[in-house]
Parts: C-alpha cells; sequence; structure tokens
C-alpha cells in the first residue's frame, strides 16, 4: 500500500492538473486505456482530421455550379488512416513517456492499469501488463476516468460483431456499405466521413430527426440535406443483427411501414456514451450518484466525499472537451487554494457538430425557451443574404438568434452551414460578459464581406423594445 497526496485517474483532461505547482506534492497518476484520454486518441482531435479529409474529398461534387469540373479518381484509405494516427499516438507516447521519465516529474508515478475503489480514499489498481495489484491511498483524489461507448441490447450484435466510434477509425479497408445505428453528432460525423470517401452509408435512426437535440429548425434542415447524402431512415428500431455465410451483416429493423432489412458490410454503433464510473466502483466511496450514473459534484466540482473531486465525462452532462478542461482548471485552482476555491462556469457552453454542414450551438434553443416560459424574439439571417454566403453559394444555412424581447440580452444561439463553429464564437463571447444584441451589433465593425455579417445581420433583425 503506497500513500499520495494526490491521485489522478484519467490522462485526459485530467493530466492537465499536474502542473509544476505540484513538485512538492507526491502524485499517482492511472491510466487504464491510452494515454491522453478519449479526446486525443479516439474523439474530437481524430475525428476532425477526418472529417477534413472528407470535406476536401466532397468538394469536387459541388465544384461544377462555380464553373469548374473537378473529381475524386482515388481513396487511398490507408494512407488516410495512417497519416492521422502517425501523428496521434507518438503524441499519446511521448505524453506517457514524459510522466513516467521527465525530471520534472520526478514526483509523480504513472500506472498503467484499472483503478477500483475498495473503500472511502482507498483506490486498488490492476496493471494492465501482468495482472498484479496495487493499493492505492490518498489525501485527495480527482476522478477524470471519462466515458465510453453505449452498446445497446440488440439480439445478435455482440456476436455478429460492430465497430463504435473508438474502432471505426481504424478500419483496415474502407467498407462498400456501412451502417451506423444512432442519430446525434457522432452518426452526423461519421456519415459525413464516410459518404465522401465513397461508402455506402445508410443512418438508422429512431427518431424522426437527425441530431434531434439541436434546435428543431436545425435539426429539422440538417436532416433534409442530410437525406440528399446517404440513406437515412427515419423512425427505425433496430430489433437483430446478423452475420451472413458471406461475411456481410443484416440488419433486421421495424419501420412505420413494417419489418425492414438492410445488407452491409461493417456497422457502426454510435448511440451515446456512458461514464466509467461502474469501472471506478465510486459507490464504495459514498459517492453519490445521478440515475445516468454520473458522478454528482458541486460547484467546486467536488464530490459528496471531501478532497475527492470529479470532471469530464464522469460528472458532466455534456461531454464536452473544453468542458472538461475548464474544469480540469477550477480542480487545479481548489486544490492549490482550499480557502479560496471558485466556481465552475457552466452558464454558457456552446458545442459543434462537424457533420455536413456543421452545426454549432449556444444557449437555449426556441423549444427550451418556450417550455421554461421565457419571453424571447428571434433573429434570423441565411448565408444565402450575405455576401460571402453569395460567393459560396449557399442556400441552405442560417443563424438563429434568440433574445430578451425587452433587454436585448441574448439568450441562444443556433447556426446551421460552412464555418458555424467558428461564426458562433463572436455570440458566445457577448453571451458570457453580458453584451446585449444592439451593443454587439452596433459597438463594432464587422468585415465585410465576411461570414460574421451572418451574425450582424441576424441581430439587426431582433425586434426589440425601444
Amino acid at each position: 500500500m503506497t500513500h499520495y497526496d494526490l491521485v489522478v485517474v484519467g490522462t485526459g483532461s485530467g493530466n492537465t492538473i499536474v502542473t509544476k505547482q505540484f513538485a512538492d506534492w507526491k502524485v499517482a497518476i492511472v491510466e487504464r486505456g491510452t494515454f491522453g484520454g478519449t479526446c486525443l486518441n479516439v474523439g474530437c482531435i481524430p475525428t476532425k482530421m477526418f472529417v477534413h479529409t472528407a470535406d476536401l474529398a466532397a468538394v469536387p461534387s459541388e465544384s461544377s455550379r462555380f464553373g469548374i469540373d473537378e473529381k475524386v479518381t482515388a481513396v487511398h484509405w490507408p494512407e488516410i488512416r495512417d497519416r492521422i494516427f502517425g501523428r496521434i499516438d507518438p503524441i499519446s507516447a511521448s505524453g506517457s513517456e514524459y510522466r513516467r521519465h521527465h525530471a520534472n516529474n520526478a514526483n509523480v508515478t504513472l500506472y498503467d492499469g484499472t483503478g477500483r475503489f475498495t473503500a472511502e480514499r482507498e483506490l486498488t489498481v490492476t496493471r494492465t501488463d501482468d495482472g498484479q495489484t496495487e493499493v492505492l491511498t490518498a489525501d485527495r483524489f480527482v476522478l477524470a476516468a471519462g466515458s465510453r461507448p453505449i452498446v445497446p441490447f440488440i439480439p445478435g450484435l455482440v456476436e455478429t460483431g460492430f465497430h463504435t466510434s473508438e474502432t471505426v477509425m481504424r478500419l483496415e479497408q474502407l467498407p462498400r456499405r456501412l451502417a451506423i445505428i444512432g442519430s446525434g453528432f457522432v452518426a452526423a460525423e461519421f456519415a459525413h466521413v464516410f459518404t465522401s470517401l465513397g461508402v455506402e452509408v445508410t443512418v438508422i435512426a429512431r427518431s424522426d430527426l437527425m441530431l434531434r437535440h439541436e434546435d428543431k429548425e436545425i435539426a429539422t434542415r440538417y436532416t433534409e440535406l442530410a437525406v440528399q447524402r446517404y440513406d437515412v431512415r427515419l423512425n427505425h428500431d433496430t430489433v437483430r443483427v446478423l452475420r451472413r455465410p458471406d461475411g456481410a451483416i443484416t440488419l433486421e429493423m421495424l419501420s412505420p411501414a413494417g419489418p425492414a432489412e438492410l445488407v452491409v458490410d461493417e456497422l457502426l454503433v454510435a448511440v451515446g456514451r456512458t461514464p466509467n464510473s461502474d469501472i471506478l466502483n465510486v459507490g464504495s466511496t459514498g459517492i453519490e450518484l445521478g440515475e445516468d450514473g454520473r458522478v454528482v459534484v458541486d460547484e467546486f466540482q467536488e464530490t459528496a466525499v471531501e478532497g475527492i473531486y470529479a470532471l469530464g465525462d464522469l460528472c458532466s452532462p455534456y461531454q464536452l472537451k473544453h468542458v472538461a478542461n475548464h474544469e480540469a482548471r477550477v480542480i487545479r485552482h481548489n486544490l492549490l487554494h482550499p480557502d479560496d476555491r471558485i466556481d465552475s462556469d457552466h452558464r454558457f457552453v456552446p458545442h459543434a457538430v462537424f457533420g455536413s454542414p456543421q452545426v454549432a450551438s449556444v444557449g437555449l434553443t426556441e423549444e427550451e425557451a418556450v417550455e421554461q416560459g421565457i419571453p424571447y424574439v428571434v433573429g434570423r439571417e441565411a448565408y444565402a443574404d450575405i455576401a460571402y454566403g453569395w460567393a459560396m453559394e449557399d442556400t441552405t444555412g442560417f443563424a438563429k438568434i434568440l433574445a430578451d424581447p425587452d433587454t436585448g440580452q441574448l439568450l441562444g444561439c443556433h447556426v446551421i452551414g460552412p464555418q458555424a463553429s467558428t461564426v458562433i464564437q463572436p455570440v458566445i463571447q457577448a453571451m458570457s460578459f453580458g453584451l446585449d444584441a444592439h451593443t454587439m451589433a452596433r459597438g463594432q465593425y464587422w468585415i465585410h464581406p465576411a461570414m460574421p455579417e451572418l451574425i450582424e445581420n441576424a441581430l439587426l433583425n431582433l425586434k426589440l423594445g425601444s
């Protein structure tokens, strides 16, 4: 049994907590998977590298509208895959090497293994390499163990075999036909990637919309565009999966029209992620869990057990890297300054979907405003109505801003279209610092002609009180 001042479980955002300010602390870091966590290895970073490649591959399909005939002559999947992971894997390896051997980490011990709590402040680590166990105790813990893909119960699924977002990017070869069970952001992004690379993609959605958690106008527009690019089976429920003698996969579904079948070469399951609280066995610590399995924390990111903090997917409903990074900074401060702790700020958490087109959102959707009885007005602007939108020939994208009709305070913003994740950033800044719509629209220059004019005009289209 070894005692530490601090034990951090997880090397995603959790790894960023341990800086030189902890040089006089005895620290252990525990990682059961690949060093660097979800974002680096199987999430945000590699997926966006695939998305950028897909964006390039999709250009020729639209180029003739601009008087240029282009075509994709070949897709070299192994080169695409290896270029991406040829950068990602060394970063992960160097991060691990740094923690193990760099002089700056003389006070840090890195454990490769799965940690499970066996008492309130006692973590038993089963080493990955040899299965041996070691018991760690500590005065303080930071739980940053993340989440994993949900595997729904579908008869035959496990026996047939399938991919999740954590494995599909390392396929040996591109399939001719791919089915994706799910219709959220992971499904949308991978549908874009594989369709752009020439795969016949079928998205199987239990609901009547893709991206159904977005503002309904946004989700409706995205779904309308998606069905033009690939096969989208709305209101379909997968009831059985079978492996055929020829190696292909049959999916049996129930649809509004009755039973349906689909035959594909590969299957991606993308129905969400679940926190790893069960793997940690946090119940033995007295930590409170929500119904969804997430660790309950207060405004300081501390659990019900004093000195045990949590961050990221393990406790957050957002499941976003920028949220986990924010929470890590809060925890670092609170560990170092226990008498002057700070709160996490989750007031205006933005997110983006890097599909085709991009979607970005912050604040209330119109449906949430109605449900909560919050007065609002809406300002809209289409890409087609701004000069740069003319240049791009974009006829489907738009921005939608919600604001208080009396004060002009911004309540939410939703964008679908080119570079939505960038275009929305001024609104996030305005909401975070309390800038009202009129001041934001008229208190600064907006570069003309540039895409942010989409936001300027949407602000000006809000019908606000005098």
